[in-house]
């Protein structure tokens, strides 16, 4: 979700104020991809580079997604839509941390759309947490050497509940993944737009849809 600071600076407008316009898009995307039938829904909001923006939007960005939880989460759970969080999670400031908790365990039975949001996340963090896991798991015993595969790999993983993504969607143009699902995105689409994520609407959200079920996916064959 990329390009809520270049959304403000292009108005005018405190960076901030790019931050809030992008919790609104998040929330009409949600409603949207909810209602035509989405399974899954990730979403990057806070990668662990981030903490090296300035203090005053770190410390936004935190009570920000503290509120967001807490304001929509009935909503949420009225929808039955699952909240899920990836990402280094136990490095997140303790209240939000309890939040988050709060809103696992009142979702955590829905079996409509499945939204993750990817908090304090970092692939190349996750696949080292994953190796220390295997690593932690050969010393006591538990596996052998001959079992390290990718499906061991996978089950160490955040994401080790939830499928591959078929598509990623990025925008503000960038033509990155900038650390996000490096595993997991091994053969999924890439869809980049230029527009900033506050002016995504769920139209666009059609137009990368419908530019996917065209592309012929051929898995590497």
């Amino acid at each position: 979700m990329d390009g809520n600071r270049r959304w403000a600076d292009n108005r005018g407008l405190p960076r901030l104020s790019g931050h809030q316009e992008g919790v609104k898009t998040l929330k009409n995307l949600v409603k949207h991809v909810a209602a035509a039938g989405l399974k899954y829904l990730t979403v990057y909001a806070f990668s662990s580079e981030n903490w090296n923006r300035s203090n005053e939007e770190v410390d936004y960005l935190m009570r920000l997604f503290g509120k967001v939880v807490t304001d929509e989460l009935d909503e949420l759970a009225q929808n039955n839509v699952r909240l899920r969080f990836i990402g280094d999670i136990a490095g997140m400031p303790a209240d939000l941390q309890n939040y988050f908790a709060t809103a696992i365990e009142k979702t955590k039975d829905n079996k409509g759309l499945s939204l993750q949001v990817a908090l304090n996340y970092g692939s190349r963090l996750e696949l080292a947490q994953a190796m220390q896991a295997i690593a932690a798991d050969l010393q006591a015993g538990k596996v052998a050497i001959s079992d390290i595969d990718e499906q061991l790999i996978a089950s160490k993983l955040y994401t080790r509940e939830l499928p591959d993504p078929d598509l990623i969607i990025r925008t503000g143009g960038e033509m990155r993944l900038s650390n996000y699902l490096l595993w997991q995105a091994a053969y999924s689409e890439l869809y980049v737009t230029p527009l900033l994520w506050p002016d995504f609407t769920p139209e666009e959200y059609d137009k990368a849809v419908t530019e996917f079920a065209v592309r012929e996916r051929r898995w590497g064959l």
